[in-house]
């Protein structure tokens, strides 16, 4: 039998991993072809680039079911005919067009290989047509099971929703469903039955009657955006509107609520200014100005869905009226509204390439809680915070996940993630500097896809401190570690344990009257003090333990 170089690569992989048990990455848990065609950057992924999609999408909420068509339009990188897109069971390719030709798919699970009748020349661009139709996956636990939520609002109104991070937005639409290539823009045309309404991406450029009693939405998006940050959210909206004066002027900012919460939510939403503030001041301008700003009432929690975050929070302070620190501060803000507005800067700006890293979304928009409470309540305010939300912590499993199968790592992401920035903040101990850092970030890696390294080294030029033993315990590890100390006469002795052999991080230690400053490492070491102070302990925002021994082991 003769293969070409695809059936080939195809052909490969599957005997490597049924008849030879070789998983495709080498780690304790195996992983399917599924999740390497899912997960990495295959060579039917990486010769084209995304540069726009134009997604036209009908809503049948009787019937929970979705078809459409979307125009793909890309760029050719390396010379190649097979190009793959990705949409999961359930959700079926009805036709792929070129330039007016039926082109062949080949179907791999939820892979869905694209066969051009030629090979596409470099520099050039091209278009698919790509129309699609089903019954997409129904979430249980939106948002953290992926997939639609189809349920009535209290009027008996239709209330639907998508959500789809991890999983990903080829639930429901056929993309290139890998997080390193987002297209340069975006054009959405949602179609749902009269009476209700459409809230997507971007801005609202027409709405359109069309027969049968229903009505189309067309937005439409001029920045670069990740796949999951697409969104459809269909229900009886009211709308109202405001604008902020920011960074880079005007910033319009629109709401859009159920009816009967109108007066709540203008209440509530009183706090998106308040954001805007604090995380223009830490973060730098709000990334989408050209697209605005959305808050948009879901049946579910909310999401961080790029100029359309999704809100359904009961329009209470803390998480549903909890607070997650533990502290009183948690409940001095609307979780929603701050976390998922981070995340603006930290997912939608600045995006992981491999959902491995994910850290990079929920570690800094986890923090991000506590420098909303720094910029309105004080320094100590937000401190307290994030070193309450300690509770939370698992130490389970390493926060960063396996690469190339879309595997995330530890849910610890979220509160040791955010006390290991605070932790840095405190080696750093200049908090101008620390600022610089955060708003440099977003503007060096602005509308980019990033690794964790490229994170890690900027933290660590800018600030002048060797950071990458504090990066790797914490992000690669499960083991918080230990700084042990005796005390002789005039002598205070320490040495890190509990950690990897190469951890070296900074540390500050006090007394009553006194705060040094000490490099330990996994060696003894001391400092000379005062004979007269005898208790110390660690300055309490490191996320360490502190613990005196007897001696030199």
């Amino acid at each position: 039998m003769k293969f070409n170089p695809f059936t080939l690569r195809i052909f490969t992989l599957l005997t490597l991993y049924f008849i030879f048990g070789i998983p495709f990455i080498s780690s304790a848990q195996e992983f399917t072809l599924q999740d390497t065609l899912r997960g990495s950057i295959t060579a039917e992924r990486a010769w084209w680039d995304l540069t726009h999609y134009d997604l036209t999408v009908e809503v049948f909420p009787r019937s929970k079911r979705l078809s459409g068509h979307n125009i793909i339009s890309f760029r050719v990188l390396k010379r190649d005919s097979i190009l793959q897109l990705d949409l999961q069971d359930t959700m079926f390719i009805t036709q792929v067009f070129y330039e007016k030709e039926t082109l062949h798919v080949e179907k791999i699970g939820n892979a869905h290989f694209i066969h051009f009748p030629y090979t596409l020349q470099v520099d050039s661009s091209y278009q698919l047509h790509v129309f699609f139709e089903g019954t997409p996956k129904e979430s249980k636990m939106p948002p953290w099971d992926g997939g639609l939520t189809w349920t009535t609002d209290r009027e008996g109104n239709d209330f639907i929703a998508t959500s789809v991070q991890g999983e990903g937005a080829s639930l429901w639409w056929p993309c290139k469903d890998h997080m390193y290539d987002e297209p340069d823009s975006m054009t959405m045309r949602v179609i749902v039955p009269s009476g209700i309404m459409d809230i997507s991406n971007g801005r609202l450029l027409a709405i359109d009657s069309l027969k049968q009693n229903r009505v189309q939405y067309t937005w439409n998006v001029v920045n670069p955006i990740n796949n999951y940050g697409v969104n459809i959210n269909v229900g009886n909206y009211v709308h109202f509107h405001e604008q902020y004066e920011g960074l880079k002027g005007n910033l319009d900012c629109d709401y859009y609520v159920l009816s009967y919460n109108e007066d709540r939510a203008k209440q509530q939403f009183l706090q998106v200014p308040m954001m805007l503030e604090a995380f223009e001041h830490w973060f730098g301008p709000y990334p989408f100005y050209e697209d605005g700003f959305k808050l948009v009432e879901v049946p579910y929690l909310g999401m961080e869905h790029q100029s359309s975050v999704t809100y359904g929070n009961d329009y209470k302070n803390g998480y549903k009226g909890r607070d997650l620190s533990r502290t009183g501060w948690g409940l001095k803000f609307d979780f929603i509204i701050i976390h998922e507005s981070g995340h603006e800067w930290f997912a939608n700006n600045i995006t992981y390439k491999d959902i491995a890293d994910m850290w990079i979304h929920e570690s800094f928009t986890a923090y991000s809680e506590s420098l909303y409470l720094d910029y309105h309540f004080g320094k100590e305010a937000g401190r307290e915070y994030v070193r309450g939300t300690r509770v939370n912590i698992q130490n389970d499993k390493p926060i960063i996940g396996k690469y190339d199968v879309n595997h995330s790592g530890s849910g610890d992401m979220y509160y040791k993630g955010s006390n290991m920035l605070n932790t840095i903040r405190s080696i750093i101990d200049d908090d101008e500097l620390w600022r610089n850092i955060l708003i440099g970030l977003n503007d060096t890696f602005y509308h980019q896809t990033v690794t964790t390294e490229q994170i890690e080294s900027f933290i660590i030029e800018k600030s002048m401190f060797d950071l990458q033993s504090t990066f790797d315990q914490y992000l690669r590890t499960t083991d918080i570690p230990v700084l042990e100390y005796y005390l002789t006469e005039d002598r205070l002795h320490f040495r890190w344990t509990n950690c990897l052999e190469s951890f070296n991080m900074p540390a500050e230690i006090k007394s009553k009257r006194t705060s040094l400053k000490i490099f330990p490492s996994t060696e003894w070491d001391y400092i000379e003090i005062n004979p007269s102070e005898r208790k110390w302990k660690l300055e309490e925002n490191y996320y360490a333990e502190f613990k005196a021994v007897k001696s030199r082991k």
